[in-house]
């Protein structure tokens, strides 16, 4: 990682692939940042648990790791967080609190954590990310969305520019 910042590494949702339409836009605000981007192909694997092994086994740990996931990719990258102990998490719609997502130990291991949901999502709860944030005192934005965020794409690219601002190199 010569004359880079650190490394964001993206970890998409159940639906969605390695290089969707968030993933690809707030990779090019992670590289304006001096960022290296990584995103895994997660597909066709359906258990939370088996993505974060398939994480924890791509991924060593790096200095100024950031993690960004999308729903099931914020349940991945926050279990993951654990071993991996990013800078940073970046959080959209995560599905925490969900059937088949419950850890009674789960929580970011992150010095900078950052949740945005929108309050029409009808997938996951905007209240599980409230509860979450809450538990864990977490910065947690609620924007006019529904699950996927495309439609505020915008938005999202502001807020996490400002996310990677606070993180020191």
């Amino acid at each position: 990682m010569e004359n880079k910042k650190g490394l964001v590494h993206f970890v998409h949702g159940k639906e969605s692939g390695p290089w969707g339409i968030k993933i690809q836009r707030l990779a090019k605000v992670a590289e304006t940042h001096g960022y290296q981007v990584e995103s895994l192909d997660y597909s066709g694997i359906e258990n939370p648990l088996q993505r974060v092994t398939k994480l924890l086994e791509a991924q060593s740990p790096v200095e100024n790791l950031i993690l960004v996931g999308s729903s099931m990719g914020g349940y991945v990258a926050t279990a993951a967080s654990k071993a991996l102990v990013p800078k940073g998490l970046f959080l959209m719609a995560p599905a925490f609190f969900m059937p088949g997502y419950e850890s009674e130990e789960l929580k970011p291991y992150a010095r900078y954590a950052a949740i945005v949901h929108g309050w029409r999502d009808e997938i996951i709860p905007a209240e599980n990310s409230f509860r979450f944030a809450a538990q864990h005192n977490i910065e947690l934005h609620i924007i006019d969305g529904d699950h996927r965020l495309n439609d505020r794409i915008d938005l999202i690219e502001m807020l996490f520019e400002l996310f990677l601002q606070r993180i020191p190199a």
